[in-house]
């Protein structure tokens, strides 16, 4: 808290927070790296493993859910797992091989071995068109299927003329999804969710950076006073959050604020997608942290396609729960292909997403409401020493206007955002004002602070 007469609206970065920063977006990308191999699904040994992984970073929980449970209007798949795959030509040299990139088999792809010509082939070949060199993504989670993912120049060298030898080495029998969750608690019950999903092989952006932001947010906030608790979930894709929200119903009503963290490794401006409420607290967060931040940003509206803010909004559930992306997806060429490898994401953009991350749950920490003890006429400031310290400032004007707008709107009943937001002040700079007044006989903390 600034004291009354030593005032500090400073906001630069040492030196040395900058390395630090440097060296967290370095971690983050030494953990992408890591779990960039393993071939994960909504379900199986690599969502297991991924999770093996994280439990060395973070105290993470891992639940398991039997194949065939309902969880609301799904029931949990079997299980499905991996072990090779490729297809051969008749010198039985692999042309197209599992082994080298997971992307190469449709994820749940049935078991199949046999020899075929590539007439009958082609109707389970996939390419990105455009890309030649590009291996696209592709699943069949719950309509029984097979299929090879290749490049463009792979279909090119298959011909007509030779018959090939395809294996699938898969199975699908009754076993379990598995997610993880990660409690981090606060002062209070009130939660804050941050959810990702895991269940995408080797896609760098779209799945490991969310991860990987996640995971060091949660570092971050473990050494940090926190009034809300935290609650990570690591869950698959849509089955996953459908599942963990049908475990959680009659807790769900201590969620206050929550994100969605995808796509959030590349170098594009970030992306908010507001939650389906449109204006809850989460949306207001963010929308002030981003139009102050010094980058281009954009603020989408909810719709009821996505990733799993849509399963957190869901008419019946309805959380304040929005999504934070880089990219949007589908509309980067690089989604769902070979292309979101490592090279795509940047120590620097999982940095800027984390630091944005960790700034809208600091404003949402310190939105509090506070009461004007002298509310006839405007107080005498200067006696009180809050000008001193301000007169070397080059925005001094703004500094004097938070200190006024505060008193104005400290009624108990305007948060420290509201009074941000009219004022088209930063929070940081009404938060300081707001303090400092605190720390005379001029404000106090109101009866509905944000506790």
């Amino acid at each position: 808290m600034a004291l009354a007469g030593n005032v500090d609206f400073s906001t630069g970065l040492s030196l040395a927070f900058l390395l630090l920063m440097q060296t967290h977006g370095e971690a983050m990308m030494a953990l992408i790296t890591r779990l960039y191999p393993i071939g994960r699904s909504i379900t199986g040994a690599g969502v297991r493993e991924t999770l093996a992984i994280l439990k060395e970073h973070i105290p993470l929980d891992t639940h398991e859910i039997p194949s065939g449970t309902r969880v609301f209007d799904w029931t949990i798949p079997q299980e499905w797992n991996i072990r090779d795959a490729w297809i051969k030509d008749g010198a039985g040299e692999r042309l197209v091989d599992f082994q080298k990139l997971n992307l190469h088999v449709m994820s749940y792809s049935v078991p199949i071995q046999g020899r075929m010509r590539l007439a009958e082939l082609k109707d389970h070949l996939y390419t990105v068109p455009g890309f030649p060199d590009w291996i696209p993504y592709r699943t069949s989670y719950y309509n029984p299927n097979w299929g090879f993912c290749l490049s463009e120049n792979q279909l090119a060298q298959l011909n007509d003329k030779e018959e090939y030898e395809i294996c699938i080495d898969s199975s699908l029998s009754n076993g379990h999804l598995t997610y993880g969750e990660y409690l981090l608690q606060g002062e209070t019950e009130r939660e804050f969710l941050i959810s990702c999903h895991i269940c995408h092989p080797s896609l760098a952006n779209d799945n490991l950076s969310g991860i990987a932001v996640a995971v060091e947010l949660a570092h971050q906030l473990s050494t940090k006073s926190r009034r809300y608790t935290y609650r990570f979930v690591f869950v698959p894709g849509s089955i996953g959050a459908i599942a963990w929200l049908a475990r959680n119903e009659e807790s769900l009503s201590r969620i206050q604020h929550g994100l969605v963290l995808t796509c959030v490794g590349d170098e594009a401006n970030l992306t908010y997608k507001r939650s389906r409420q449109g204006n809850a607290e989460i949306d207001r967060a963010v929308a002030h942290v981003l139009g102050h931040s010094d980058r281009p940003y954009q603020i989408v509206e909810f719709s009821p396609y996505g990733y799993d803010e849509r399963q957190y909004c869901s008419p019946g559930i309805n959380l304040p729960v929005g999504c934070m992306m880089r990219s949007v997806h589908g509309t980067f060429p690089e989604y769902h292909t070979s292309a979101d490898s490592l090279k795509f994401v940047k120590a620097e953009a999982l940095q800027d997403s984390l630091d944005k991350c960790l700034k809208i749950i600091d404003l949402l920490e310190h939105n509090d409401n506070y009461v004007n003890h002298s509310p006839k006429g405007e107080p005498q400031l200067g006696k009180r020493g809050l000008y001193q310290g301000l007169s070397a400032k080059e925005d001094r004007r703004e500094h004097e206007l938070a200190f006024l707008w505060v008193l104005n709107l400290a009624d108990g009943t305007h948060s420290l955002l509201d009074i941000a937001e009219r004022a088209k002040l930063p929070f940081t700079v009404i938060r300081t004002a707001a303090e400092a007044l605190a720390a005379t006989d001029l404000l106090s903390l109101g009866t509905t602070a944000n506790l």
